[in-house]
């Protein structure tokens, strides 16, 4: 560097006459001064220059360095143009002053759903209340097609409705509020993978993971007549299940009182059949025992029907020298 354009080149000027004046001083005084060596200013202009330089690169490169987190992508772009998505976590850099760097989330996120009012397929008008687990699965089909998370979301809900409201005008209102009943029971599980369709579609780079019902309710002007027509079908229900089971009762004890004739009967029967076969036997006994004394059988006969047709108030007429009257008075001659 010239001496002309030294811009330090006045204070070095100053200086050494300064220096002068100081050694004219001190010999007129009669001292030995030994003069000292000019100042080199130029080698410390040069360190602080040098040591600024480094510490402005030091510091722009750490401004331009930045983190990849795990659960995070890092879009780097150029003049607003996407130059590099970057999905692995750790440590990168950036053209200093040209590129910017954007954030977007990797993990899944939850989205609530607005209310809306949907007609079931008997006219039943419902308010539903949803919400959607959802994730990022392509950052630049993300930001090429909906810009950002707002508009992705925006076009998410605008699926699930159209969705939902198709499904639903396909079930009645009964099937929709009753968990038991099995055609709810895919009902997400349909909602899900058809807003995926439409997402795939519009290559929205995003991911439905699941929708789920939070609320079901009815509108204040339908809910009380909807609530009495609910409570007269119970009531219909219930007299139908009780007037098939008092049906049904009855012809149990139908078929328990025909059983019942029928073992009588049969018992009744058998049992016949069995005195029938027991007379008939102690006939023959009779008639063997009888027979070996017949005059002992005829008297035991006439005692039996004596027996049988006199009683207290019996009044008998009869010859006085009968048989019966000899053995009445002792006569047994």
């Amino acid at each position: 560097m010239s001496n002309e354009n030294n811009p330090f080149k006045s204070i070095e000027e100053k200086f050494l006459e300064r220096q002068r004046a100081k050694q004219k001083t001190a010999t007129g005084t009669g001292k030995v001064v030994t003069p000292k060596r000019p100042f080199n200013m130029k080698k410390y202009v040069k360190a602080a220059i040098t040591v600024t330089v480094i510490f402005a690169i030091a510091v722009i490169l750490l401004a331009n360095t930045f983190i990849v987190k795990e659960d995070e992508y890092r879009v780097v772009r150029q003049f607003g143009e996407i130059t590099r998505i970057i999905k692995e976590p750790g440590l990168n850099m950036k053209i200093p002053f040209i590129q910017s760097v954007t954030s977007l989330p990797k993990n899944q996120m939850t989205y609530n759903v607005s209310e809306a009012e949907i007609n079931t397929k008997d006219k039943k008008r419902i308010i539903i209340d949803n919400y959607a687990i959802w994730k990022i699965n392509d950052p630049g089909k993300m930001i090429s097609n909906a810009r950002n998370i707002i508009n992705a979301e925006s076009r998410m809900e605008e699926f699930i409705y159209s969705v939902i409201r198709n499904e639903m005008g396909q079930l009645d209102y009964v099937d929709v509020v009753n968990d038991e009943n099995s055609s709810r029971g895919s009902l997400n599980d349909r909602v899900t993978a058809k807003v995926n369709e439409f997402l795939e579609e519009g290559n929205f780079g995003i991911e439905v993971v699941d929708v789920r019902m939070k609320r079901i309710d009815l509108p204040e002007e339908n809910e009380h007549s909807i609530y009495t027509r609910m409570i007269s079908e119970r009531d219909s229900t219930a007299q139908t299940y009780l007037s098939e089971g008092d049906a049904e009762k009855k012809k149990i004890e139908a078929n328990t009182d025909r059983e019942v004739q029928e073992m009588l009967a049969t018992a009744k029967k058998d049992a016949a059949i069995i005195h029938a076969e027991g007379e008939a036997e102690a006939a023959k006994i009779y008639n063997n025992a009888f027979s070996k004394d017949p005059e002992f059988y005829n008297l035991y006969r006439t005692l039996q029907s004596y027996s049988k047709t006199i009683g207290d108030d019996t009044m008998i007429i009869m010859p006085a020298d009968s048989p019966y009257a000899k053995v009445l008075t002792g006569y047994l001659e």
